[in-house]
């Protein structure tokens, strides 16, 4: 039995790309389809744009996680997803546990003969979303052994969306959540590790929906197709590629612009969304401290009662690698204290 991704019994969370809706595209890293079922097999059908590094799929079936590497082709291929013993109950979720390494197109399910499709529970009404790099991607988060070290030989197996602080920390808060994470990405044009050595910024690429560069076209995303309650801004990793001059001339020219250009991007969220708690923080990994008081003096300065500065524990000083699970595990329980401490009201819509 084929079940084709416009069919209603089907769940999707995450910035997608709906323009043909028998053909949804992934772009953004923890973007799901969701499946209840009766049955006992499940595969899926996808047409993957490899860019960089191997690329892999998350599943959960029942709470079990698993990861698919795709095949490096653009032909269409098959996934098989689950196979049980015996026919049963099941919920399935297909995640994107990378960035825009690459993108893949979602064709439909395929159930074994007699399968059945169940009704969902009704998505979370809680809503969040964040603004941020690899971190916030969840890169090399599967790395385990690597707490608090630099990051292992990889070629995208340890990246998992799922694990990463962000996501994690909707979970605990029963939150939806639309990652607009990019590894690499800084907030400026030319700074930054993303597309070298034509830098794109977090200014290129927050208000799209597929953004890669390799290609031509670049479709604008509509903000009224999904309103956050509390917004997460971590920018300012990377921003201090390829001179950290926020750390080395504080007043100078380029550490001014960049505030100015960071208070007007803060600006350009709160007019998408009037009522929405915008959170500015960085992360643990490591970084110099000037970065984290140039967002305070944004903040300071934007004096929007809505808009509030978060400061890790070990905020710049935790690893100097990249956040591993445990990490996020961190970084997810300080987050939602902090989100918790700010009232229930802000859930409401």
């Amino acid at each position: 039995m084929k079940c084709m991704p416009d069919c209603e019994k089907l769940q999707y969370c995450g910035r997608i790309d709906f323009d043909n809706p028998r053909k949804p595209v992934f772009v953004f890293p923890g973007s799901y389809v969701k499946v209840k079922f009766f049955g006992k097999k499940v595969e899926a059908l996808v047409k993957n744009k490899n860019y960089y590094w191997d690329n892999f799929l998350g599943v959960l079936v029942d709470g079990i996680q698993t990861k698919i590497k795709l095949d490096m082709t653009e032909d269409e291929q098959k996934l098989l997803l689950f196979e049980g013993e015996a026919e049963g109950e099941h919920e399935l979720t297909l995640f994107k546990r990378q960035d825009a390494c690459h993108v893949f197109e979602f064709c439909g399910f395929i159930f074994s003969d007699g399968a059945k499709l169940l009704e969902l529970p009704k998505p979370w009404s809680r809503r969040m979303e964040v603004y941020g790099d690899s971190v916030s991607a969840g890169e090399v988060s599967e790395a385990a052994d690597y707490c608090g070290k630099e990051d292992p030989q990889h070629n995208g197996e340890f990246s998992n969306s799922y694990e990463s602080y962000a996501s994690i920390a909707a979970r605990k808060l029963n939150a939806q959540l639309h990652s607009i994470a990019q590894g690499g990405i800084a907030l400026m044009k030319g700074t930054g590790w993303y597309f070298a050595p034509n830098y794109l910024g977090m200014e290129d690429i927050y208000d799209k929906i597929e953004y890669p560069p390799y290609e031509k076209k670049q479709k604008v995303w509509d903000f009224t197709a999904y309103i956050p309650h509390v917004v997460i801004v971590a920018i300012g990793q990377n921003d201090k590629n390829p001179w950290d001059f926020m750390k080395e001339d504080f007043y100078g020219e380029k550490a001014l612009e960049w505030r100015s250009r960071y208070k007007n991007f803060v600006k350009k969220l709160r007019g998408h969304y009037p009522k929405a708690e915008i959170i500015l923080t960085t992360t643990i990994l490591f970084h110099d401290a000037s970065w984290d008081e140039a967002i305070e003096l944004v903040c300071r300065e934007l004096a929007d009662e809505k808009v509030h500065h978060f400061l890790y524990q070990r905020n710049g000083t935790g690893t100097p690698g990249h956040i591993r699970k445990a990490e996020a595990e961190e970084m997810a329980n300080e987050l939602c204290s902090y989100i918790e401490s700010l009232g229930e009201e802000i859930w409401r819509d």
